[in-house]
């Protein structure tokens, strides 16, 4: 019995040792906590990533779990060591990092059962923020992409009306009507270059050129663009405007496709046999500069009036369009700590506000215009 005792008693010293060396030699956090949740072991990195030391062996795991920075991690090796299954997930520690936590029941093959659990902690942090990175890279990607579509087609559709009207000068021998077609064609055709160059830069560029905040005087932006919709049979006394301020920080891409989207949904939606009227105004507000878009249209009725700004919704199929419009500057917006509301009643027309984020200080790239 002695001898066989001795044998044992060896076996488990070489155990305990081989513990040790492979925890003093293991570069990543690792933590041996027993079946009474004492932390028994931990290897050096652990002494730096979660700050313990050699007065926290022996100490229930309880007393360090603030270390650790993981709320649930007590109620994690508890499902091991009563499931004997090895429990791995994704976690996000209090101070900000990302880990693959892999926790495995530590197995007493002798006496067949679970003492404890190893717990081990791969950093991700990188790997997560890469990843979070690409994503957000995608998004403006295609962001980018639906907006050169929306804005696109406003110089497009007023080059294909002035087809029309030059044809018909020319049958008339109209020269004066001809020569004011041909300047417009010129402007629309000059857009549409514009509009083709910023989305090469912006492509090249990746997120930089969204990002970019420039002062944009907004009332200019307005009038080059109703400027350009009255070639679509409209007046002056269509559009109204009232500026109480008129700079803004922001992108001069986005902010054109966030105006001509709102105008244009006013005239697409107008009610028929009823003059188009859009009030177009700006204020500040606490931290923002406000655009209103106010029209006399067919209004929203109240079950669709969230459902707009979703990816490709859309209220009246007889309409052109993508669905696209009002999603898109929701993002743009979003992404400078802006946002959007609407104000709506069927047969009264819409109202959209836009919420431009002021920003205390300008950045040192920002570009004067």
């Amino acid at each position: 019995m002695s001898k066989i005792g001795s044998l044992s008693s060896e076996a488990i010293h070489v155990k305990n040792e081989e513990l040790e060396n492979y925890f003093a030699n293991t570069i990543i956090p690792q933590l041996y906590v027993d079946g009474n949740l004492i932390l028994r072991k931990f290897t050096p990195p652990a002494m730096k990533h979660f700050r313990l030391s050699e007065e926290d062996i022996g100490k229930g795991i309880e007393t360090v779990k603030d270390n650790i920075k993981y709320p649930t991690v007590i109620e994690n090796i508890r499902e091991v060591m009563r499931t004997a299954e090895i429990l791995e997930k994704e976690i996000q520690t209090l101070d900000g990092r990302w880990f693959q936590m892999n926790i495995l029941p530590y197995w007493v093959r002798n006496e067949n059962r679970t003492n404890g659990v190893i717990i081990t902690f791969v950093d991700i942090t990188s790997r997560v923020q890469s990843l979070s990175q690409l994503e957000k890279l995608n998004s403006e990607h295609e962001t980018l992409m639906f907006a050169l579509s929306h804005d696109i087609r406003q110089p497009l559709s007023v080059i294909s009306l002035l087809e029309e009207v030059m044809q018909t000068a020319f049958e008339k021998q109209n020269k004066t009507l001809f020569d004011r077609s041909m300047s417009r064609l010129k402007g629309a055709a000059q857009m549409v270059k514009s509009l083709i160059d910023s989305f090469v830069a912006a492509n090249n560029l990746g997120p930089q050129l969204d990002r970019k905040l420039e002062r944009i005087n907004i009332e200019s932006t307005v009038d080059d663009i109703t400027t350009a919709l009255k070639s679509q049979h409209f007046t002056s006394e269509n559009f109204r405007t009232d500026f109480q301020t008129s700079e803004i920080l922001f992108s001069k891409n986005n902010l054109r496709s966030i105006v001509y989207n709102l105008i244009n949904n006013a005239i697409n939606y107008r009610q028929p046999g009823k003059e188009l009227m859009v009030n177009i105004s700006t204020r500040k507000e606490g931290d923002f500069v406000l655009l209103q878009v106010q029209d006399n249209g067919k209004g929203i009725p109240e079950e669709y009036q969230r459902k707009i700004f979703m990816k490709g919704v859309r209220i009246d199929g007889s309409i052109e369009g993508t669905g696209m419009g009002l999603y898109i500057i929701e993002r743009m917006l979003a992404s400078t700590g802006g946002r959007i509301s609407l104000k709506s009643e069927p047969g009264k027309g819409s109202s959209f506000t836009v919420y431009f984020k002021m920003s205390p200080e300008l950045p040192k790239d920002i570009a004067a215009t």
